[in-house]
């Protein structure tokens, strides 16, 4: 129907009542002013009741997706505080743990150290108590000799002179005798 309308507008335009043969054979022109002025006002009415809402619906739906994106990026924020303050507390917890074993090698070297020393002191008073030892059985080795040698003496000088020597006569004169040879040596 629309292209035998504009076929009919096309052969009929050089006409002077082109628009009364228009609203009288085909084309009505108060339908086509009521018409558009239905469509004017179904346009207003799905601007005030379907366009208004759909728009204040992509409005919110706008809104809440840009809050979250906000918290998206406040949570990324956060979230890359964290992990900073993670690696500085790892960081802490590595120095920490190096200060403990550099801490335990201190101690360990300050025991090994007292060891050694608390063995050396120990070497040392027991080769001083083995020295005064060895002093005192040797003293008991010489007094016990010259107690031996005073006897033999008194034994054989008694028996050169051929009469008894009272035995503290004879230890006496032995004793000064061996004191005597001890200071000239």
């Amino acid at each position: 129907m629309f292209l035998d309308t504009f076929h009919l507008l096309a052969a009929n335009a050089a006409d002077a009542g082109f628009l009364e043969k228009l609203n009288t054979d085909t084309l009505n022109l108060g339908d086509i002013i009521v018409t558009i002025a239905l469509f004017l006002i179904l346009l207003a009415l799905l601007k005030k009741f379907a366009w208004g809402p759909l728009m204040g619906v992509m409005d919110q739906r706008a809104e809440l997706i840009a809050n979250e994106i906000e918290q998206a990026e406040k949570s990324r924020i956060e979230s890359k505080e964290l992990l900073e303050e993670q690696r500085n507390l790892l960081k802490a917890a590595q120095s920490d743990a190096k200060a403990i074993v550099e801490g335990a090698r201190e101690q360990g070297e300050n025991q090994r150290e007292e060891i050694v020393k608390a063995a050396r002191n120990e070497v040392a008073r027991l080769k001083e108590a083995a020295q005064l030892e060895i002093a005192s059985e040797r003293e008991k080795a010489v007094q016990a000799v010259r107690e031996e040698f005073v006897s033999l003496s008194v034994l054989a000088a008694s028996k050169v002179l051929g009469k008894e020597v009272s035995e503290e006569e004879n230890r006496a004169l032995i004793e000064e005798t061996i004191a005597k040879a001890g200071d000239g040596q």
